[in-house]
């Protein structure tokens, strides 16, 4: 599943550029049974299967570092946003944990992880895409990847906002015009016109981002 999204466009630069050092590893390497098992069924009966202790201690304490921010990817973690993609760019070293099944053993929450992320309030198969999406979240937030840093910090959520209304080329569409303020040359009107739509956009769709 990581080999497309992850070898495209500036994900795969970043890389090339040696500006994101990224590795996927196998959980079953670190199992010990023929038939490399990862899960198993819950004490207390239930539903499907969760994900085994052993093989994730083994491999989180095998590629733990010094510096290394664990993180597990599940629909009970802390709702992931713009301001936590930025928390994490700061790190030097991130190692996010994919649940699969019905999740993890609680000793795995309770004694490896440093934190817990879920990308929204929804059930996807596994933590696969979401381990994707913050990873291209954080990527785009680490120096030189973008080429001019300014481009992130001016994109929806960096202020807590979505972004402003963006036009381009012809100043005239069917009828529809660039509002006169864009094409008037004046920076700071210009400036000022944005954080005003900003703030009208944000509360019209996400009004929630304002309290």
């Amino acid at each position: 599943m990581f080999a497309g999204p992850l070898d495209e466009s500036i994900i795969m630069r970043a890389r090339k550029a040696g500006l994101l050092d990224l590795k996927i590893h196998q959980l079953r390497d670190w199992t010990h049974d023929r038939h490399k098992t990862v899960d198993d069924r819950p004490f207390g009966g239930g539903p499907g299967m969760l994900m085994k202790p052993e093989p994730l201690f083994e491999a989180v304490e095998s590629l733990r570092g010094e510096n290394t921010k664990v993180i597990l990817l599940s629909p009970s973690g802390r709702k992931f946003s713009q301001a936590i993609a930025r928390e994490l760019a700061g790190q030097k070293d991130l190692l996010l944990v994919t649940g699969h099944y019905e999740g993890f053993d609680e000793r795995v929450r309770e004694t490896l992880a440093d934190d817990e992320l879920s990308i929204g309030d929804y059930v996807l198969t596994n933590g696969a895409l979401p381990a994707m999406v913050v990873i291209d979240a954080v990527t785009r937030l680490l120096p030189g990847v973008l080429g001019d840093d300014e481009s992130s910090a001016d994109e929806s959520f960096s202020q807590g906002l979505l972004e402003y209304p963006q036009y381009t080329r012809p100043a005239e569409f069917r009828g529809m015009k660039v509002p006169d303020v864009l094409v008037s040359g004046h920076h700071a009107e210009i400036e000022k016109w944005r954080r005003e739509q900003a703030k009208v956009r944000t509360k019209e769709v996400r009004p929630d981002l304002l309290t």
